[in-house]
């Protein structure tokens, strides 16, 4: 496996309720796992996230719920529909329904399929095709 140049680490309150999650509803593929130091590096199509219970060694400050305010993680997926359906299989409310949506990026419109989720601590998760 290469890792990418840029990997989020994200602080979390439960990581076996994290894992579930990011494995067992969104799909991720579990890269390694400390289970010693509760973290877990897992990817899906080469977006790839570290994850690890909270221990105080990068706390800047208290965390409060929802974790991750003002910052969304977009992820590229080949198949943006399966996700959005084992979320709402999981009885998971989306925080942003699917929608086509258009961004400018330069002088050409970016046209993309997407949603957003939230993660069990509140991280904002936006999925696109």
């Amino acid at each position: 496996m290469k890792f990418n140049s840029l990997i989020p680490e994200l602080t979390v309150t439960d990581i076996e309720r994290t894992k579930d999650f990011y494995l067992n509803i969104l799909g991720f593929k579990m890269e390694y796992e400390r289970p010693e130091n509760k973290f877990i590096f897992v990817s899906l199509e080469g977006n790839q996230m570290m994850l690890e219970q909270e221990n105080g060694h990068w706390s800047v400050g208290e965390l409060e719920y929802p974790f991750g305010r003002g910052i969304n993680f977009e992820m590229t997926v080949s198949d943006v529909d399966a996700i959005y359906k084992r979320v709402l299989d999981a009885g998971i409310k989306p925080f942003h329904e699917m929608q086509v949506s258009n961004y400018r990026s330069n002088d050409e419109v970016v046209v993309q399929k997407e949603f957003l989720v939230q993660d069990p601590d509140g991280y904002l998760l936006r999925f696109t095709d």
